[in-house]
């Protein structure tokens, strides 16, 4: 959707939008009162200037029909004003217009380009599949003007550049995006942008050791590769912050097969690699002053005859060997090799890994929070702030020496899970032991936000491109002077 900025208000317009607060309702209704309609719509639906609520009226003027939607912002917080532009954009998007103009001249920069935010979000959808939908059914919307000020779009329009490639990541079935078709869109998407990428494929990973991260794609005709992708935009000398994530394509559980229902949901399962490759995509396109590096553990989980099993033991790039008791624990198996290679590669100081890890951090925290576990409090902090300034909330979880010892194997180093009680946090304990002394760590698991069986605040049923602005907020707000 394309989103543009006027200095002033378009004689033509056919689509008014004006955002109300709650405490501006009697005010800015009665200077709109077109078609002697609006101030009376308003009344009769109640409204109240609540955040995303949207009250309709259309008049003749002229010979002409037009339109004028009222949406409220709430308190006029910067989540109010995003929601308000999302919430029109949901009301117009299949409408049969074409673009609408929003009247945002009493709004700040960051009020505006929240609007714009929202707005650009709610209305991506992917209907790439999609061949038989009926007029009605289709996007028509495509342009949105904001009269208002610019100044805060050029940032906000990044984010939501990141998000989108997310998005489109994440809602593609698992036979059109597969570890190589994903190196080759990011490396479309990103190397335009100044990012160096760095593969690695099968052989370089024999090399390296990597025997954890391998074992987990050996069942798979999809050879497994892992993907670093570099922005140089701080100082030369300084060391990048490092996100990963975990990219497993699909993941069907292995021999530890997962029940037939619902398993089609699994091509979502590279979420974390998704966030940090959308992430990697909002800081070059805003040529964010930071070094940073975004490695992803790009693999598929298959039940051939070549898969590893329940019992087998792997040796990791990091030399600590793992009882594999089930094959379905795959995550924690790609980002152990994963982290290793980032730190033995980029020598981080701070590493930020993402992953749809348990389905026990769904059961925790249900679709409202993604869980968070770290071995620094300001790191955590950090990070629980930025995503409370964006929508991408996150709860903190405990770890312990206690929890820990829940995954000590009586053959290896570790065994990959650990009792059924506390499952996401024994899979953080699990992850921890590959986190080098001294380095600052932050394990998000974001397993029930990003994808939504319904359509939320920001996004349609499907992909939410959840972490991508979390990242890109924490990054701005910790890294950049």
């Amino acid at each position: 959707m394309k989103i543009s900025f006027a200095a002033s208000l378009p004689a033509d317009w056919s689509t008014l939008v004006v955002p109300v607060g709650k405490d501006g309702v009697e005010n800015a209704t009665a200077s709109l009162d077109h078609g002697e309609g609006v101030t009376a719509a308003v009344r009769l639906a109640r409204f109240e200037g609540e955040s995303g609520a949207v009250v309709e009226q259309i008049y003749a003027q002229g010979g002409a029909a037009r339109r004028v939607l009222i949406v409220g912002t709430g308190d006029g917080s910067a989540e109010g004003f995003e929601k308000a532009g999302a919430a029109v954009t949901a009301r117009l998007l299949t409408s049969g217009e074409t673009k609408f103009v929003a009247d945002l001249t009493k709004a700040n920069a960051d009020e505006a380009a929240s609007f714009a935010v929202g707005a650009r979000l709610r209305g991506w959808r992917h209907d790439a599949y999609r061949t038989k939908l009926k007029d009605k059914q289709k996007i028509s919307l495509a342009e949105v003007v904001i009269v208002g000020d610019e100044a805060g779009w050029a940032a906000g329009s990044a984010a939501a550049d990141g998000a989108e490639f997310t998005r489109n990541l994440v809602a593609e079935p698992a036979n059109i995006l597969y570890p190589e078709s994903f190196v080759e869109r990011a490396r479309a998407k990103l190397e335009p942008l100044g990012v160096t990428i760095e593969v690695l494929d099968v052989p370089a990973m024999e090399k390296l050791g990597m025997g954890s991260l391998l074992g987990v794609g050996q069942g798979s005709s999809r050879p497994s590769r892992v993907m670093a992708m570099r922005w140089a935009g701080g100082n030369g000398d300084e060391t990048p912050l490092a996100l990963v994530g975990k990219g497993v394509t699909f993941d069907t559980g292995g021999i530890s097969l997962k029940p037939g229902p619902g398993m089609e949901d699994m091509k979502w399962d590279m979420g974390g690699a998704g966030a940090v490759t959308g992430a990697m995509v909002a800081l070059a396109t805003r040529k964010a002053k930071v070094n940073v590096v975004g490695v992803v553990g790009l693999v598929e989980n298959m039940p051939d005859g070549n898969a590893i099993r329940p019992g087998d033991v792997l040796t990791s790039m990091s030399g600590q060997t793992i009882e594999v008791l089930n094959t379905d624990a795959e995550g924690r198996l790609v980002l152990a090799d994963a982290i290793t290679w980032t730190q033995h590669r980029f020598k981080p100081q701070t590493i930020v890994d993402l992953a749809t890890l348990t389905g026990a951090m769904i059961i925790s925290l249900g679709k409202e929070h993604g869980g968070i576990f770290s071995n620094d409090d300001a790191l955590a902090t950090q990070l629980i702030a930025a995503g409370g300034e964006v929508g991408e909330k996150l709860w903190r979880f405990p770890m312990s020496d206690t929890y820990d010892k829940l995954i000590d194997s009586p053959i290896a180093d570790m065994k990959n899970i650990g009792p059924r009680e506390g499952g996401s946090i024994t899979a953080a304990q699990f992850i921890k032991r590959f986190v080098d002394e001294g380095v600052k760590w932050a394990h998000l698991d974001i397993a029930g936000m990003v994808w939504a069986g319904e359509a939320g605040r920001t996004w349609d049923k499907g992909a939410t491109g959840y972490g991508v602005r979390l990242l890109d907020r924490f990054v701005k707000d910790n890294w950049e002077g």
